[in-house]
């Protein structure tokens, strides 16, 4: 999830192709990259020296093949090295393993969880999908020696063709959730270049600045970025993880122009947030 950043590293991408692609980036930094129709180099900087790319493959599998919304589904993802032999060891990356982001195909729905690891490369969970439709599920992990990978998958639930919700930019970047007003911001909004972004944290009953953010996963915050057409996902790290408030500083990549959600979470009262916004890029 990590790429080096401008001004304190350089950013550093790669993009994917097909139905499970993957994604390498170099994990001592910040953020990643990836694409689901594209693919491109990475870049290093200073005296870090990149750990190699491993090739692999990842094996999804469903406990039906037709999920239902609103019941359990198990999933499971095998991973595997180029030549079909299991992945043994994977670094802990923010206090996980894996991470599994899953988004509908209109963005209206987002998670965030983290499948157990069986041993062998084998990681499963449980989890419901709300509603009929196509989701995308993202695998986010770093196989020890190796640099960071993204895995992903198409389900589709239900036999029902869903609606699919407009996916709008907002008006405000202001939006209030349990009682916080977070504010979103950006040095510049832009495509192809690194874009600096700050959520800042109010009271929204005394507009009080908050300053008792807790770690979440390690960090003050992670930020989920996917772009409407569900080709491009983006996950963040902080500039400053230890950071309390009001203010969670992020740097990223947006890498065309174009309509993209954010999610931030964030953790604050042992209680995990999830803010949502919708942006146009120039």
């Amino acid at each position: 999830m990590i790429l080096k950043l401008l001004g304190s590293g350089l950013l550093s991408m790669a993009f994917l192709s097909g139905c499970t692609a993957t994604q390498t980036v170099d994990h001592n930094q910040h953020n990643a990259v990836s694409s689901g129709n594209e693919q491109g180099e990475h870049a290093g900087h200073g005296t870090t020296t990149p750990a190699p790319s491993m090739d692999i493959k990842s094996i999804w599998k469903l406990s039906t093949d037709k999920p239902e919304p609103n019941q359990k589904s198990n999933i499971s993802i095998q991973i595997d090295d180029s030549k079909g032999a299991p992945v043994e060891k994977f670094d802990v990356n923010h206090e996980k393993q894996l991470h599994l982001i899953l988004v509908s195909k209109d963005l209206s729905y987002f998670d965030h969880i983290h499948p157990e690891y069986m041993g062998k490369g084998l990681f499963e969970i449980s989890t419901m999908f709300p509603k009929n439709g196509e989701y995308k599920l993202i695998a986010d992990f770093i196989p020890t020696g190796s640099q960071q990978k993204t895995e992903n998958h198409w389900v589709q639930v239900g036999n029902e063709k869903a609606a699919l919700e407009p996916i709008i930019p907002d008006t405000s970047l202001t939006k209030t959730v349990d009682n916080k007003e977070v504010t979103l911001q950006f040095d510049k909004l832009q495509a192809g270049k690194e874009v600096q972004m700050n959520f800042s944290f109010k009271d929204s009953k005394t507009q009080a600045p908050i300053t008792n953010l807790q770690p979440y996963l390690g960090a003050v915050g992670h930020v989920v970025i996917i772009s409407s057409d569900v080709e491009h996902y983006i996950h963040n790290h902080p500039l400053e993880e230890k950071a309390t408030g009001p203010d969670a500083k992020f740097a990223t990549f947006f890498p065309k122009s174009g309509v993209y959600k954010i999610w931030g979470q964030f953790q604050q009262n042992s209680q995990v947030i999830i803010v949502p916004f919708v942006v146009q890029v120039p």
